[in-house]
């Protein structure tokens, strides 16, 4: 569908001038802005509505009483829109129309036209019209442009009609083609384009770019209906609400519909003197701190992004933001922020506005910020490691584990003052219930950043000792036996401990609860690292025997703690057969081993085999020898 030159109404228009051609080359910049450029073709309802926004904010620094007109409509691969702003003359149409970068709030000769109007007010434009015109090529093959200027209104009314070969014409229509002031722009969409001129669609860009436009915008899909608003003023953020409750409400409504989630709460982004207005809505699940949030920018009303990745911090990965500003800058696609001082200043007062929600929760409504950290606390301590702030201010609230239950470290710090940890959650679940009945304090640093918090700890709590839990520290909190006891029970633990050498392993004796439990294995980073060098000597050559070897440290090895308040370990240690004895000492130790859930070495799975046999060795040569007493009786 092509657009006419003249209107049937115009007899006596001037003929079209000589085609000229633009000052760039058209088709490759068209594969520029399509490209490279634009992420999408979709951004050419935002030029078509942000020239005419522009046009409406010139013409009322001009004449601030003049009427407010946009209406933009789409019918048979045809868009078209219609304002009632400052408009060109013939001239202007040359030099803006087709030159790159040029600007419709200025003379044709470049000067200001009203200094003490629209030098105002330039702030309020938001773009370029010759650059934003010509990116109308990426979905139009033609594009019409009728205008009058408001300027000089003796000024005829101009058609400015170009094509996507490069070329354009001008021409003075009769004053009746346009009695008032303003521009029609009308695209003829391309082949392989249509779909970005159906009327639907065009509605749909209309709504998500000019929502928060100052001035009224209405759409016309063609079909006799009565025109449509596009724009929804004011932000959601800035209406009136006669309760809290209702604006949550309203808030928790708003954010559904833009980013499809009810969120857990919202935030007010409110900064008055960086021109920034709107709100952070809290994720209702829980979210990777990698992940990079996109966020809905709005410029001085018109939709930038809804991908801005640079405009929190880091650590705010649970929040996903929506606002407007009048102060930042664009990219040159004008479809992120550019990331320059203010916009670093903007993204650290945003920061403190958040850090301020949390603050509050935790000072008047800890449910709120229970709900939060049962959600998010994960994030909440990756982001910590590296936010001693952060850290400090969440400290109070972060759950761990610990062997007196869930708790913060505050809490937990309050009744210990020595601290240890352990960096797997199978060996704080085999020493909590030992720990808690000794009084020992040990949280489990198994679980993803809780040991590198732990390791920060010390920072923002200088009094506290935080160390990895050993084999030491363990057994020096358990109750030792009595010293006759101990030596009465001497050739029993010269036999465990002969049994288990070959294993790396010390065994002693102490008492300790619950009763239940007969043996405890206790290792260590030190005990393992041992180990580990022990097995490379084992199966190095010579050269590196000796380095190994001089590297050979008296660290402590693992231990098995035997319990003597257990029925059992006294049994075993009544036994007068010292090869039953040893069996059975293999045996508590393959269990204790198992019971911590560490991985076996191939000579710990060779004691296993050999104790449990061992033991199906007795228990059945036990029941022949009662069976030949049987007979002989």
């Amino acid at each position: 569908m092509t657009s006419t030159s003249t209107p049937p109404s115009a007899p006596r228009s001037t003929p079209p001038s000589a085609p000229h051609s633009f000052q760039v080359d058209l088709r490759g910049l068209v594969d520029l802005l399509s490209h490279h450029l634009y992420s999408s073709p979709r951004v050419y309802v935002r030029e078509l509505l942000q020239n005419a926004v522009d046009a409406i904010t010139a013409r009322h620094a001009l004449d601030p009483a003049a009427e407010v007109r946009i209406r933009l409509s789409a019918s048979g691969g045809r868009v078209t829109i219609e304002d009632s702003g400052i408009g060109l003359t013939a001239a202007e149409a040359h030099s803006l129309l087709a030159t790159i970068g040029r600007s419709s709030k200025r003379g044709g000769d470049g000067a200001d036209l009203d200094e003490q109007g629209l030098e105002a007010s330039r702030q309020e434009f938001l773009g370029q019209f010759g650059i934003g015109l010509l990116a109308c090529f990426v979905v139009a093959r033609q594009i019409r442009v009728v205008t009058r200027s408001a300027r000089d209104p003796q000024a005829a009314p101009v058609e400015w009609l170009a094509t996507d070969d490069g070329s354009y014409t001008v021409r003075e229509l009769p004053h009746e083609a346009r009695p008032e002031p303003g521009t029609t722009v009308v695209l003829d969409a391309r082949p392989g384009a249509a779909e970005w001129a159906v009327p639907a669609k065009v509605e749909e860009l209309a709504r998500d770019y000019g929502s928060l436009l100052p001035y009224d915008i209405t759409f016309d899909d063609g079909e006799g209906g009565a025109p449509r608003p596009v724009t929804d003023r004011p932000a959601v953020w800035d209406r009136p609400f006669p309760t809290p409750a209702a604006r949550r409400v309203a808030l928790a409504g708003h954010c559904a519909q833009l980013f499809g989630f009810t969120p857990l709460d919202s935030i007010d982004l409110d900064l008055p003197v960086a021109g920034v207005r709107g709100v952070a809505y809290v994720l209702p699940e829980p979210t990777s701190p990698a992940h990079r949030a996109g966020h809905r920018v709005h410029l001085k009303g018109m939709l930038l992004t809804d991908r801005a990745d640079n405009l929190l911090p880091d650590w705010a990965f649970f929040v996903r933001a929506v606002l407007d500003t009048d102060t930042l800058r664009p990219t040159a696609s004008r479809e992120n922020l550019y990331d320059d001082e203010t916009l670093a200043a903007v993204r650290d007062a945003l920061g403190a506005r958040v850090r301020g929600w949390l603050a509050e929760l935790a000072a008047s409504d800890p449910e709120r910020l229970a709900a939060f950290l049962q959600v998010h606390h994960l994030g909440v301590k990756s982001m910590a490691r590296h936010d001693s702030e952060l850290l400090g201010l969440m400290l109070p609230w972060l759950p761990f584990e610990t062997s007196d239950g869930s708790m913060s470290l505050q809490e937990f710090a309050a009744a210990h003052t020595d601290i240890h940890f352990t960096r797997t959650v199978e060996e704080f679940r085999q020493i909590a219930p030992i720990a808690a009945a000794h009084g020992l304090g040990v949280i489990n640093a198994g679980y993803t950043y809780d040991a590198d918090l732990l390791a920060l700890l010390p920072t923002v709590r200088p009094e506290l000792k935080v160390t990895e839990l050993d084999a030491g520290a363990v057994t020096e909190r358990l109750d030792p036996v009595p010293t006759a006891t101990e030596l009465a029970l001497a050739p029993f633990l010269a036999t465990a401990r002969t049994r288990l050498e070959a294993q790396g392993c010390d065994v002693v004796l102490r008492a300790f609860q619950p009763v239940s439990v007969p043996a405890l294995y206790l290792d260590d980073r030190q005990a393992r690292q041992e180990r580990d060098r022990t097995a490379a000597l084992e199966r190095a050559d010579s050269l590196w025997s000796g380095i190994l070897g001089a590297l050979r440290g008296s660290a402590p090895r693992a231990r098995l703690v035997l319990n003597h308040n257990n029925p059992l370990i006294r049994r075993i240690a009544a036994l007068p057969d010292e090869a039953l004895t040893g069996t059975a000492v293999e045996s508590l130790y393959g269990q204790a081993l198992l019971m911590s859930q560490r991985p076996l070495r191939p000579a710990d799975s060779t004691l296993l085999n050999r104790a449990f046999l061992g033991l199906l060795e007795w228990a059945t040569h036990s029941t022949d020898s009662r069976d030949a007493q049987e007979d002989q009786k």
